[in-house]
């Protein structure tokens, strides 16, 4: 691998993503794109006693079917890498103890999905064989650690998310046909100063667009290189300043650009006002949808960038702006 200008690396040998799995809840299972999941749930519970312990399944049962599709014995997996939004992740641990591989937990926020797959092309490029990354979050567990017990029945503003209860996984390996992982843009920490809570489209819209324009100059490449730029979960609110910030910039990235919190839901009859979020969004809209169209050459390159917000509760009670951070991946044929 070798370094492209001030921040993309460039693999000699792209990492192969060899298949994918998704598993979403009941409001994702009602959204648009639910035909491409590979499994939907009844509810949110999915017959455990605890939100927790219901996510830590689904990023279980996620893993578990992607490393069956991928047709690779598990003997031969060398590492997992895994988040979620939860203390401590412990969706990710506690789902993932049983597979006894060596695992690296990770948190970028919402961003984590893209930057696990970041980390283990890396690790693919060098040590590993085969290597598994996966992501989870689950919109009760999120609602009771970030805002408001759901019992309280809070009322949400406009510029709100809804945090998607789903995991994705996805295979990486160093030998296969493709999709192929080429390049990888890790983002920086950008902070405009926004404190709303309510509002993370907004605070996570200018790091997207910072790595954005960072990829482009470091590659030499446009929008126009890219079938699709998708964000991981911007929304409707966040989607629009992207583009105009990318606008004030010299980059039209209108035509081909869309965002997973946007796709994942219908905002005339779901009522989730600016999208979805959380790090099953991203996760579970690429290795749902994207990896398909991938997979059926409808779309030959992607260009990823997952975005998230690197605060919690406790910042935000004391005042704190919210930190965005976006790392982007091109994936192509």
């Amino acid at each position: 691998m070798k370094k492209l200008g001030k921040q993309t690396i460039k693999f000699d040998l792209p990492p192969t993503i060899v298949d994918c799995a998704s598993i979403v809840g009941p409001k994702e299972a009602q959204g648009p794109l639910h035909n491409y999941f590979d499994k939907t749930l009844d509810d949110e519970f999915w017959g455990e006693k605890s939100w927790e312990k219901a996510e830590s399944k689904i990023i279980k049962e996620t893993v578990n079917l992607a490393i069956q599709k991928s047709n690779i014995p598990l003997s031969q997996f060398d590492c997992i890498f895994a988040g979620d939004l939860l203390n401590q992740c412990i969706s990710s641990s506690f789902g993932l103890r049983d597979f006894n591989l060596p695992f690296f937990g990770v948190f970028g926020a919402c961003s984590t999905f893209v930057e696990s797959l970041s980390l283990g092309a890396i690790c693919i490029e060098g040590f590993a064989n085969n290597v598994v990354c996966t992501t989870s979050s689950h919109f009760c567990s999120a609602e009771k650690q970030f805002r408001f017990p759901l019992e309280l029945g809070n009322q949400r503003p406009p510029t709100s998310q809804w945090t998607v209860t789903g995991s994705g996984a996805a295979v990486l390996s160093k030998t296969g046909n493709g999709p192929f992982i080429t390049h990888i843009t890790p983002g920086k920490i950008i902070d405009m100063g926004i404190k709303d809570g309510n509002n993370m489209g907004a605070a996570m819209a200018p790091a997207f667009t910072d790595t954005l324009i960072s990829h482009f100059q470091d590659t030499n490449r446009n929008p126009n290189y890219y079938d699709v730029i998708i964000s991981g979960d911007l929304g409707h609110i966040g989607k629009d300043i992207a583009i105009d910030i990318c606008k004030a910039q010299g980059y039209n990235i209108k035509d081909n650009y869309n965002d997973c919190g946007v796709l994942i839901f219908d905002k005339a009859t779901q009522d989730t006002h600016s999208g979805g979020s959380g790090c099953g969004c991203c996760g579970s809209v690429f290795s749902g949808y994207f990896f398909k169209k991938l997979q059926k050459k409808e779309i030959k390159n992607i260009l990823l960038i997952a975005t998230g917000a690197l605060m919690n509760s406790t910042s935000s009670q004391q005042g704190e702006s919210i930190p965005g951070i976006a790392h982007a991946i091109s994936i192509e044929l």
